[in-house]
């Protein structure tokens, strides 16, 4: 690999508990990669619409272990924190993958709850433009929603330490954070309705700074997890191969943000992600029922239908 690359590591061994996300469903199958949290009397998972993530990695160097965006009712995602068995002070770093309260709601009331345990200074990376005041304009609304502001003091009162990051890093032993992602395609264009304020300016939010995280697989490729891909999904994963220079691709999942999209920018998305033709592709969140449909109908052998508290082991 030559030097313009990202020198990365291999992880011998990457596990991803979707901690929460918008879909639960008791009864769906396991697959080998993949098993699920089943319900039974008394212990119920929690689905909403928001997204989180935690994180294990092995390295033949060093172990490491992160949560990636945090959902948005405490509750609700500490419960299943708890019915999953996971141990939130055991994390070497915390990331946001963007400054959306669907994701960074539970932030705060999680990391107090589990203050005695973690590390003070413990890093909590985010991407540029994080903590911004944010707004969308709804279907039938004459002006904005205001839908929040992420505080980086409050966050940082929970004993973690703020870390803006635009260049692509390892964060964790084998795990990587993808900087800002480089805009490539023609149809991935942020929504216009979501809507950010600089200054005193109200204007169409580009998203920037968005963070996802990415792993390579020892003998499989890489591992790409996404937040809500603002940037645009198929961006996203040519960008971390880009940075990478590997192209083989193992697994992409998470946020699409196609929910609401047009039928040709699914349409194109779909192809796009077939020709760099991932071994498993598990849309989550934001994607939409539409896309969601589309990618199980054209990718059938390589997709899977998350629901949350689902273990995946890559």
């Amino acid at each position: 690999m030559g030097s313009k690359y990202l020198q990365i590591k291999d992880a011998d061994k990457v596990t991803i508990w979707v901690v929460t996300d918008n879909y639960y469903d008791a009864n769906r199958p396991d697959k080998d990669f993949a098993k699920r949290y089943r319900a039974y009397p008394g212990h119920y998972i929690h689905a909403e619409h928001g997204l989180s993530f935690f994180i294990k990695t092995e390295t033949a160097e060093k172990n490491g272990a992160c949560m990636f965006d945090f959902g948005m009712d405490h509750y609700g995602v500490s419960n299943n924190i708890k019915l999953l068995g996971l141990n939130v002070a055991s994390a070497d770093a915390f990331a946001l993958s963007h400054g959306h309260f669907d994701h960074y709601l539970g932030a705060k009331e999680i990391l107090d709850e589990n203050r005695e345990g973690i590390k003070d200074g413990t890093p909590f990376y985010t991407g540029k433009e994080a903590f911004l005041h944010r707004y969308s304009l709804r279907p039938g609304a004459e002006a904005p929603v205001d839908i929040g502001r992420l505080e980086k003091t409050e966050l940082e009162s929970s004993g973690v330490k703020v870390i803006e990051v635009s260049e692509p890093m390892e964060f964790i032993p084998g795990g990587y954070l993808s900087g800002d992602i480089e805009r490539t395609t023609s149809y991935e264009k942020p929504a216009p309705n979501l809507i950010v304020k600089r200054g005193n300016e109200m204007v169409p939010d580009s998203f920037s700074g968005e963070q996802s995280v990415f792993f390579n697989i020892k003998d499989k490729g890489l591992v790409i997890l996404s937040g809500c891909a603002h940037a645009g999904i198929v961006n996203t994963v040519k960008h971390i191969q880009g940075i990478t220079g590997i192209k083989k691709v193992h697994a992409v999942m998470g946020g699409f943000h196609l929910i609401n999209a047009g039928e040709e920018k699914i349409k194109s998305t779909v192809e796009d992600i077939k020709a760099i033709n991932p071994d498993i592709i598990i849309p989550l969140h934001c994607t939409g029922f539409e896309a969601v449909t589309a990618i199980m109908a054209e990718m059938p052998d390589a997709f899977f239908l998350n629901t949350a508290g689902t273990k995946y082991i890559f």
